[in-house]
């Protein structure tokens, strides 16, 4: 990475660590500790206007593309995660948050006739919860249509609730080969041709093989499909699920299911921990620029904590290094508080947190 990218990449990344609520307070922040500076990586100061200029007019993409490096390393290290369901496939669930913007100062993040948002569409890998594909759009685009930009991946399976429920785009998964989970809605019609064996007092009300009625979904999706009826007796709802997955137990897709929630406590944590809410930039390369450094700072603690093997949370990684970036201090002993290991052990040199991390 170029110094000027680094530096830039540098200086939000102190403000997503430490949550600084505009450029003033990044600049004023980092000019308080000018002296260490250099030692955390900068090549040069951090001036407000040249860390606009560059959020403004710098290709977002670089960072979507540094972010993409760290979720394969991320990936391979959390490959033999245990996430509640033994499976050998990969698992992704699919879904989409609103991030509300004002229309005055996003008009290029139209949503409704009054209202801006920015949507991120994340395809979450369960073993790790690593968001694997992010895609950022104006809150007007229909979450189905994400369905057309994922890489397939073959034998994995893919969660997504009704909002996704396009039956054509459905079969594309299932030609790939591989599996899908989701919903159905009220309207879905369904031949059911075979039933398998259920207990009468268990959650699994049907497990029925079938296929699609009405000339469209017929068309689109001319397979047979498999449908469960699931009673979730902790919020005494009637669930009904569509799967082309005909070998794992109807217990299994609802647990499946279920999991799914996995993304959305994905997207509560981002938004609580991580400043992406409130932006430093108004332009759509700014607010890009921004997510996509919030994205690679969640991936990076994921990798920290598994190649350091912590017991900590997320979250109390994070407010480690909140506090110790200007600390020349070894990660491992910063996040254990111990200096057992010593520095002949630990075969590294005492390189500062942002600068070992990015490899500078």
């Amino acid at each position: 990475m170029s110094s000027q990218f680094g530096d830039q990449y540098l200086c939000m990344t102190f403000a997503q660590l430490t949550y600084r609520e505009s450029l003033r307070d990044i600049e004023t922040c980092l000019r308080t500790m000018k002296s260490k500076l250099y030692h955390m990586g900068f090549r040069s100061g951090a001036a407000r206007n040249t860390l606009a200029n560059a959020n403004s007019v710098r290709d977002w993409r670089i960072y979507g593309d540094f972010a993409q490096i760290l979720i394969r390393k991320a990936k391979a290290l959390y490959s033999g995660e245990d996430f509640g369901i033994e499976l050998d496939n990969a698992v992704y669930a699919l879904d989409s948050t609103v991030i509300d913007l004002c229309l005055a100062l996003f008009p290029w993040a139209r949503f409704h006739k009054t209202k801006a948002a920015v949507k991120l569409h994340t395809l979450l890998d369960l073993r790790g919860n690593i968001p694997t594909t992010v895609i950022i759009t104006p809150g007007n685009i229909h979450d189905v249509t994400i369905l057309d930009e994922l890489c397939l991946e073959s034998s994995a399976i893919y969660i997504m609730d009704r909002g996704y429920l396009d039956f054509g785009r459905l079969y594309t998964i299932h030609k790939t080969p591989a599996f899908f989970v989701t919903r159905a809605k009220k309207n879905t019609k369904f031949r059911k041709m075979f039933s398998r064996p259920t207990k009468k007092s268990g959650e699994i009300m049907a497990d029925q093989i079938g296929m699609l009625t009405g000339y469209y979904p017929r068309k689109h999706y001319p397979e047979k499909l498999r449908r469960i009826v699931y009673i979730d007796r902790t919020i005494n709802k009637r669930l009904v699920f569509l799967t082309n997955n005909m070998n794992l137990s109807a217990k299994v897709i609802a647990n499946l299911y279920k999991s799914r929630w996995q993304v959305e406590l994905f997207f509560k944590w981002i938004k609580q921990h991580l400043k992406i809410k409130a932006f430093y930039g108004t332009s759509e390369n700014a607010v890009k620029t921004q997510i996509w450094i919030a994205i690679s700072v969640y991936v990076l603690i994921a990798i920290i904590k598994k190649q350091l093997n912590l017991k900590l949370s997320l979250y109390s990684i994070l407010q480690v290094l909140s506090v110790a970036l200007f600390e020349k201090t070894p990660i491992l002993t910063a996040l254990t508080s111990a200096d057992y290991l010593g520095n002949r052990d630990l075969n590294y040199e005492q390189m500062p947190l942002l600068k070992e991390t990015l490899g500078h």
